[in-house]
């Protein structure tokens, strides 16, 4: 079980349990939400509290193996109708002795009137501004598109060191490079809000709710490459998160209960060492 670079056809609280106490360093994951998300094997509709009481031993298995200087970057999102499922399932892990470091805002698509855009990006850009990343039209006289989900940094102590300019950008002002910076270099924190879009798929998505490689790699490169031995992810779906970890250069090690995700992320995992081997 302890070997890297495997996805184990098991429970996820199963396969945890049979891991040595603090052998992670990094766990990226993203659970099922609860939301009626037609899974092949897993049923997304199950009774709220058991959800819950679900994602507390979830939790307990993660604290047990990450190590004390590990993170731990949970992407959940909710519905329109039920927004609390995120901060419901943030709270078993604070209750299971996580420390939130940092709520990371992951934005999936965003709208930039030109006249919000400062005067340094501008050129060419339409009176009306852009809009950009994956926009997914409702009906509804009630609610807002939901254009983003949470990214909950979870650590033991809330002192864990993280990499802030491993995913930075470039000033947009150059003159705060001098004022600003003291090594003078052109690259600033982030911050907590990440904008990741969709990848582009043409044929139907072969899982429901499959974030993008470039998601985990920003959360590795976050947490930083050079302190992370091992990555894990409790629910490996087709395999993003192992993906990421081979273009890191990272061993990884993840679990997955539907045997048809586990192959198509096994097919991900080798076309990804293939590609690097060119």
């Amino acid at each position: 079980m302890t070997e890297p670079g495997i996805i184990h056809l098991c429970d996820c609280i199963t396969g945890m349990n049979r891991l040595p106490a603090g052998s992670v360093d990094v766990i990226v994951t993203s659970p099922p939400y609860n939301i009626g998300k037609p899974y092949t094997t897993y049923d997304d509709t199950v009774p709220r509290n058991g959800y819950l009481l679900w994602m507390e031993d979830v939790a307990r298995a993660s604290a047990r193996v990450l190590s004390d200087a590990g993170s731990f970057y949970l992407n959940v999102g909710g519905s329109l109708k039920d927004p609390w499922i995120p901060m419901d399932v943030a709270m078993q892990f604070r209750r299971n002795g996580f420390v939130l470091q940092n709520m990371i805002h992951w934005i999936k698509s965003i709208a930039l009137p030109k006249a919000d855009m400062g005067r340094f990006y501008t050129s060419g850009i339409p009176e009306n501004g852009v809009a950009v990343g994956h926009y997914k039209p409702i009906n509804s006289l009630r609610f807002h598109n939901d254009c983003h989900e949470f990214i909950f940094h979870f650590t033991k102590t809330g002192e864990v060191p993280i990499d802030r300019l491993a995913t930075g950008v470039p000033y947009q002002d150059k003159s705060n490079v001098k004022r600003w910076v003291k090594k003078k270099q052109d690259l600033r924190d982030r911050g907590n809000t990440w904008f990741i879009p969709y990848e582009t798929i043409r044929e139907e998505r072969p899982h429901p709710a499959v974030f993008p490689v470039r998601l985990p790699e920003m959360c590795i490169q976050d947490h930083g490459v050079d302190r992370c031995g091992l990555v894990m992810d409790p629910f490996m779906g087709i395999g993003s998160t192992a993906v990421a970890a081979v273009r890191l250069g990272i061993p990884f090690i993840g679990f997955e209960i539907d045997e048809g995700y586990k192959k198509i992320a096994e097919e991900r995992i080798a076309a990804e060492l293939s590609a690097r081997s060119l």
